[in-house]
């Protein structure tokens, strides 16, 4: 059974950091591109950072540019989303996400062409 669970969401302080994960089962993460996507209330779900199979097409979002780094664990099946600086802005549920791996990681993130989603993960960002 194919599966993505993400962790890690919390409540934090502005300007403080997170890193999220997601683990898959049932399948070898690392022949996928891999998405990290947000949805906040009231707001479209936007693509935050993509990375390919291969590690050589990664995107970010403008508005994380610099803050947020996705990697992934291949040995762990894991993606992870470390998120540093958080601002009240990111305040989101999280979620990962599977995509086909010819799809470069700009497109997967720009167009939410993906296969299978995870639950989601809540962040929230508050003092």
């Amino acid at each position: 059974q194919v599966q993505l669970v993400e962790s890690g969401g919390e409540l934090v302080q502005p300007g403080g950091s997170l890193r999220l994960s997601c683990a898959a089962s049932g399948f070898t993460l690392g022949y996928y591109t891999i998405g990290w996507f947000r949805q906040a209330p009231g707001k479209e779900r936007e693509g935050v950072a993509c990375i390919s199979s291969t590690e050589t097409s990664i995107y970010y979002i403008d508005s994380v540019k610099g803050r947020f780094t996705i990697s992934r664990e291949n040995t762990k099946n894991t993606v992870y989303l470390q998120m540093n600086s958080l601002k009240p802005e990111d305040t989101a549920v999280y979620y990962c996400a599977t995509a086909d791996p010819l799809y470069y990681a700009d497109h997967v993130c720009r167009t939410s062409s993906v296969d299978h989603w995870g639950q989601g993960t809540q962040v929230t960002v508050s003092s």
